[in-house]
């Protein structure tokens, strides 16, 4: 896509909207929550998941991949999914997150 605006969204975990953690050490749970956050911000800034051009997924187990794409494809357009980079990390910015995923959409002018 060119000539739009483009929306950065920095990583996202699994807290809610009060800042507690959801899904305690069930990767779906978390994963479900973090497109939840991504939606939201997305909103915020006039985008959708539509808009989504690249995600980046950090997993602390990247043999766990099919539990997120799972989750992901209830959230992206798999007719026309966004480039994707997933990345195997050692710990998140806190121990019991299990997946952070950040995002880069384009919007139209």
């Amino acid at each position: 896509m060119t000539g739009g605006r483009t929306i950065y969204v920095a990583g996202q975990v699994a807290l809610d909207q009060h800042g507690n953690l959801v899904g305690a050490g069930d990767l779906r749970a978390q994963t479900q929550q973090v497109f939840k956050n991504l939606q939201v911000a997305l909103a915020a800034a006039g985008a959708t998941f539509e808009h989504v051009v690249k995600l980046n997924y950090y997993l602390l187990d990247a043999s766990q991949v099919a539990v997120v794409r799972e989750v992901r494809e209830s959230f992206v357009n798999m007719a026309s999914p966004p480039a994707s980079t997933l990345v195997e990390v050692r710990r998140l910015a806190r121990e019991d997150f299990l997946v952070e995923i950040e995002a880069i959409a384009s919007v139209p002018l």
